[in-house]
């Protein structure tokens, strides 16, 4: 099991960005020689418990959600990302990489491959907003109260994003 890297980004301009709970980046938890690295992403996140499983890549244009966390697999291609809003930190990813982004984190794509397909999905009972504006006081207290996934989307409920998502929440 990867552990992944974690990042924790303050408010940046309008994006609220999480209180407390860290970005995690799994680098290569497919590799390389993996085929149809999509339906693979597909199966991890569903096994996991995680929904509304999609396929696309990542808007161009900063957001955030509010009534989700969201995950998002590189199935192919390669891209720089800005993660934490204007202020934060662009962030290269390439096929096999995952990223766990906290309700309220910014994130926008600031390149890509012409060949990138991103797989996304969302812990059961949440949905994603798209939002481009600051959030309100009530928008903000939904995003630092948002129920902690009980599985991580690669690894299960016995993977880090329990462990690690838990001791953001205690301080």
């Amino acid at each position: 099991m990867k552990q992944p890297e974690t990042l924790i980004f303050p408010a940046s301009e309008w994006v609220p960005n999480h209180p407390f709970l860290p970005v995690l980046i799994y680098r290569n938890v497919l590799p390389p020689a993996q085929k149809d690295r999509a339906s693979t992403f597909e199966q991890l996140f569903r096994e996991a418990g995680w929904q509304d499983i999609w396929r696309n890549g990542v808007f161009s244009y900063q957001h955030y959600h509010v009534g989700a966390h969201e995950v998002l697999g590189i199935a192919e291609g390669t891209a720089e990302l800005l993660l934490g809003g204007p202020d934060g930190k662009s962030v290269s990813v390439r096929a096999g990489d995952c990223l766990v982004l906290p309700a309220g984190t910014g994130h926008k794509r600031e390149s890509a491959s012409g060949d990138l397909l991103v797989v996304g999905a969302y812990p059961p009972g949440q949905h994603a907003d798209i939002e481009t504006a600051a959030a309100t006081p009530g928008e903000l207290q939904i995003i630092a109260t948002l129920p902690i996934p009980a599985s991580d989307p690669v690894y299960g409920r016995d993977g880090p994003l329990r462990t690690l998502w838990s001791d953001g929440a205690d301080g």
